[in-house]
């Protein structure tokens, strides 16, 4: 690993046409300052998964800290992420902490983990071919899609517990979107949930009774995960979870390196590797699964600081957040209107993340291969099909990811036998469509 860093200039001052590399660095009360950004940009959506999903905030801190390090040293010090909780996992979490309780929710994650961490060495020994062949953006858009909107109707429930509170929530969501430009602009969901607690706390909605009693520092509570083969059913359903974070981490490395210039594509097994151990590594110790941040590449592209000195101080932040029980207790008290306001927001944002992934690779949705991929697999997603085998069920995303696979291999396949790759219209296009439906005034 590269230590120490080279000093960028006099490590004061970045001209506007430069960028500060990942093996360089400003002065270090300035890399703490951009390091400090990053644990803003971060936080947010970091804690907003365990204070979904019920793991332990401080634990997750802890670990997403820990998790930043090791994914920092895997990488040789060459690419700038920090790794925050995952949203993907909410689903499969949210389903196997009802069915099995948090132990076996940790079991799953673990499982992905592990499994992640297997793709990471296959990919850095193979390459990434496979990838793009196996998961196009059609397939990758949609089962990114299915998983942010499989949620809604959790998200639903948790505006019904106080409708005005998330209501007031969702509404400083969207203004601060609208209003702030740079980082408070991106921290948009940060702001509807600093607003809506403070209108739940006048409401008279929050608690703080377990914030008082906890200390300021000490070591977060840690859950021991449990494995067994009657619990098959929810492993599978965390399965594909592992598409979606492949695609985030292939995602990120290809936006840092069109940032800096620079072809990372030979790290990715790295920080497929590093991600899946990280992720191991909280789900044995009660954290939320980690993921490469897009929130932080924000940063990265309004600064133009790469240093990944910066991700070692965030990464060293979030560990000493870890480690203030108190720190985690604040967090819980945030009440369940503020939560659905957020989650509407955030779930949604989720869902359109694959739609993003669609739009930016101009998937084209004349063609039937795509209609019937993004049709089926969301579909099973939003409405949660669910399917039993024996004792396993099999449950919307699962349903739908191996929908999105399927259906467009299998078009794609018999179109290529049939000399038309499944590229004919589906429809046959109107002779000349007339009114409002064709987009005239």
């Amino acid at each position: 690993m590269k230590l120490p860093w080279t000093l960028h200039g006099d490590g004061k001052n970045v001209a506007a046409t430069e960028i500060v590399l990942p093996e360089e660095r400003l002065s270090w009360p300035r890399t703490i300052g951009f390091g400090a950004q990053h644990v803003v940009a971060m936080f947010g959506a970091t804690f907003l998964v365990p204070l979904i999903t019920g793991f332990p905030p401080a634990t997750t801190l802890l670990f997403s800290g820990i998790g930043t390090l090791l994914f920092l040293i895997i990488t040789n010090n060459r690419l700038p992420s920090y790794l925050g909780s995952s949203f993907a996992f909410i689903a499969p979490i949210t389903a196997a902490t009802a069915s099995g309780g948090q132990s076996v929710a940790l079991g799953g994650v673990i499982v992905v983990g592990a499994l992640l961490g297997v793709v990471g060495v296959v990919v850095h020994l193979s390459g990434t071919r496979w990838i793009d062949a196996t998961l196009p953006p059609i397939v990758s858009g949609s089962i990114v899609a299915l998983i942010g909107f499989n949620l809604a109707p959790a998200a639903r429930d948790n505006f019904a517990e106080s409708p005005l509170i998330a209501l007031i929530t969702l509404l400083a969501i969207i203004l601060a979107a609208v209003l702030f430009r740079g980082l408070l602009g991106r921290l948009s969901i940060v702001v509807g949930v600093v607003v809506g607690y403070i209108a739940a706390v006048i409401a008279g909605e929050v608690k703080f009774d377990a914030v008082y009693d906890a200390p300021w520092v000490g070591l977060p509570p840690f859950t021991t995960p449990t494995f067994s083969l009657d619990h098959l059913g929810i492993y599978l359903m965390f399965l594909p979870v592992v598409l979606a974070l492949v695609a985030e981490n292939v995602g990120h490395i290809k936006g840092v390196g069109q940032l800096t210039s620079r072809n990372l594509d030979p790290l990715t097994g790295r920080a497929l590797f590093a991600d899946g151990l990280a992720t191991v590594i909280s789900g044995i110790g009660g954290g939320s699964p980690t993921t490469t941040y897009g929130e932080n590449i924000g940063v990265m592209a309004a600064t133009r600081v790469f240093s990944t000195a910066a991700y070692w101080v965030a990464g060293i932040t979030a560990i000493l957040l870890g480690l203030s029980p108190k720190v985690g207790a604040i967090i819980f008290t945030v009440p369940p209107g503020v939560l659905g306001g957020v989650t509407t927001a955030l779930y949604g944002l989720i869902g359109i993340i694959g739609v993003r992934i669609w739009v930016e690779n101009r998937v084209d949705f004349s063609k039937p291969k795509n209609q019937l991929t993004a049709g089926i697999a969301l579909i099973m997603g939003i409405a949660n099909f669910t399917v039993m085998l024996g004792d396993v069920a099999f449950t919307g995303i699962v349903l739908g990811t191996v929908a999105a696979i399927v259906v467009y291999h299998l078009m794609n396949t018999l179109g290529r036998l049939r000399g038309t790759s499944g590229d004919e219209p589906a429809v046959a296009p109107a002779a000349e469509p007339t009114g409002m439906l064709d987009g005239s005034t």
